[in-house]
């Protein structure tokens, strides 16, 4: 017996010895092999196709300086942003994974006066002042040889853009070179001389787009005329705005532009704002206030090309994203065609639209159809399903109109979409007037193009508030416009692979059960109170039925029976559906915290559960063991 219980003794000893060097060496495997596995619905925690793409291509190593104070006082603040900098020194591991040793990550603490705070401030890099004056360090610095990009302040509230600002500053100290993007235009984008008649006042022409100067601030900006029949092979991104009365010759440059790789950002119009506003201006007064003529443009070639059709004579009217404008005397008056966007027609898992939360659009137009094969469609933004096309003269006239005759169609429109893939000519039959033009016929390697309705949105009428003060015009944006063009823009000039990044998901996970729930409650709510609702209208109809048969008018503000019997029963029926509306309340709140404990308790005890189960699990199986010997 005493051999026996010795034998199981040195059993178990080395059984345990064996698992524990089991467990070691699968921990020294994972540490020089680390291997990942993302068990999340929306994969939050793996890397987009286009950074593994450009991390691939480095064959130079890539510096990463990483800079984060780590502050010894534990405020609500600091607590906050040490959590972040784990999120992104995480991410920054997995960049070091794919790369190898192409991409190095070095980690400082930039504390006051030490050698790393001047590195920081070295790099570009600024501290952010908390609550107390505490200065606090978060940013990166991406260096390849004397090319350097910093992203002075890594903030939380872009953590859905994180990867793609840490892949595209990779990819900015590896192709360093300014690119090019070219702007087409039938309106004056770049700005317009004074007239004489302006000159001899003092008065000055309209200046440049401020989207223009900003683009000129980060790009090599080149003017393309509306008439070019060919687009410079230096050209990477190519905008073109409201191509008025555009000819076959210049559509068929822009169809071999982006047959060869070249990237277009179109904005088409149904009825430009601005320029009906200019037609206007231009008027003879002695003629009349004669309506404007054609202020519409499209790309109708290209776009049956692609599949896409684009309504010229129809504009988006929408009751939820409806804005409110000046009407007459100051007064706000609704304008249905003017849109005012949320983050529901917004598309938040592209990494142009993601940060945005509300975009203007005034008068724009639908795209509709299906994209051409091998082409995919991705929208960007979109109206709700409680709106229609009407007729673009008739929005700009007002919104009363449209509002009375109103009747949404439950369809969302697509106000903006990318398409991406491989796109075929327009011109099967080669260049318009030339018989033996050699011209491409489809592109070699997939490739982006991406159409918005509207192009008055862009201008600094629609995006901008300008305030006049003594120090100068103070200019604060006014919705999101510009920054969708400048991140579309700067999307489509960098590396191609930097549009296949995805904003990443986003860490909040709301209880979907529990906002279903609430929603049903609502719902029945809603139809407690409309039910109620008619039944008072039925009542007051019957009242007033009743008191048009009155025979004597001496007793017209006297109830009759009839009268009392019907008020006493609509009080009745009233009571009565006020309880069952109280009651349905009550019993959506029990079944929500029913819900929410029964999720609790389940956090609580699943893991001690399973441990728990697990080992009277393995004492069971020992005991069969012992006692079969």
């Amino acid at each position: 017996m005493q051999k026996k219980s010795l034998e199981t003794l040195l059993y178990s000893t080395a059984g345990i010895l064996v698992m524990l060097a089991i467990v070691i060496a699968i921990n020294v495997l994972t540490s020089v092999h680390p291997v990942r596995e993302d068990l999340t619905q929306e994969k939050a925690y793996t890397l987009s196709a286009g950074t593994r793409a450009v991390l691939k291509k480095l064959d130079t190593p890539v510096t990463i300086h990483f800079y984060c104070t780590q502050s010894e006082t534990a405020t609500p603040e600091t607590v906050y942003l040490k959590a972040y900098a784990k999120k992104v020194e995480d991410l920054l591991q997995e960049y070091q994974q794919i790369a190898g040793k192409n991409l190095i990550i070095q980690k400082f603490d930039p504390q006051p006066d030490s050698d790393a705070e001047d590195s920081a401030r070295l790099d570009g890099l600024e501290p952010q002042t908390l609550q107390g004056n505490d200065e606090y360090y978060l940013g990166v610095s991406v260096s390849l040889a004397d090319d350097r990009v910093a992203i002075p302040f890594l903030d939380p509230s872009r953590e859905r853009q994180l990867e793609y600002d840490l892949t595209r500053a990779i990819s900015q100290v590896f192709t360093p070179e300014k690119p090019t993007v070219g702007v087409m235009s039938a309106l004056p984008v770049f700005g317009q001389p004074a007239n004489p008649m302006m000159m001899e006042s003092g008065q000055q022409g309209p200046p440049a787009w401020t989207l223009i100067d900003q683009l000129k601030q980060d790009f090599d900006l080149k003017q393309v005329e509306l008439t070019a029949d060919k687009i410079d092979d230096s050209i990477k991104v190519l905008l073109v705005i409201h191509p008025k009365e555009i000819s076959e010759a210049t559509q068929y440059a822009l169809d071999q532009f982006v047959l060869r790789g070249g990237k277009l950002i179109a904005f088409l119009d149904p009825q430009s704002v601005l320029d009906t506003r200019a037609q206007q201006q231009q008027q003879n007064p002695m003629m009349g206030g004669q309506p404007p003529g054609n202020a519409s443009s499209s790309l109708p070639l290209l776009l049956k090309a692609w599949g896409l059709d684009f309504d010229t004579g129809k504009v988006v009217a929408d009751l939820d994203f409806k804005m409110q404008l000046s009407g007459p005397g100051g007064q706000p008056t609704d304008a249905p065609a003017f849109l005012g966007l949320t983050t529901d027609g917004i598309n938040h898992d592209d990494i142009a639209t993601a940060p945005l939360d509300t975009v203007w659009l005034p008068l724009v137009g639908a795209f509709t159809g299906n994209p051409a094969p091998g082409l995919k469609e991705t929208v960007l933004l979109h109206s709700s399903t409680q709106a229609e096309l009407v007729d673009g003269m008739m929005a700009t006239m007002g919104g009363d109109s449209l509002l009375q005759n109103f009747k949404a169609t439950g369809v969302s429109y697509t106000l903006a979409l990318r398409l991406t893939g491989k796109f075929k000519t327009a011109f099967p039959n080669g260049q318009p007037g030339q018989t033996n033009s050699t011209s491409l016929k489809e592109s070699a390697a997939d490739n982006s193009v991406v159409l918005f309705g509207d192009t008055d949105f862009a201008a600094d009428d629609f995006s901008l508030r300008k305030t006049q003060t003594p120090f100068g015009n103070l200019v604060n944006p006014l919705n999101g416009n510009l920054s969708l063009v400048q991140n579309l823009v700067e999307q489509m000039a960098g590396d191609s692979n930097l549009i296949e990044i995805r904003s990443r998901a986003s860490t909040h996970r709301p209880f979907t059960r529990i906002k279903a729930l609430e929603a049903a409650a609502e719902a029945t709510g809603e139809a407690k109170i409309t039910e109620l609702q008619n039944s008072l209208n039925d009542t007051q109809q019957r009242l007033s039925e009743l008191q048009q048969q009155k025979k004597d008018k001496d007793q017209q503000f006297i109830l009759s029976p009839e009268q009392k019997a019907e008020l006493e029963n609509f009080r009745k029926k009233q009571a009565e559906v006020s309880r069952e509306l109280k009651q349905a309340q009550k019993d959506l709140r029990k079944e929500v915290v029913s819900l929410e404990t029964r999720l609790e308790w389940l956090n609580i005890l699943a893991v001690p559960l399973a441990v728990t189960l697990a080992g009277i699990l393995i004492a069971y199986v020992k005991r069969q063991k012992t006692s079969a010997k």
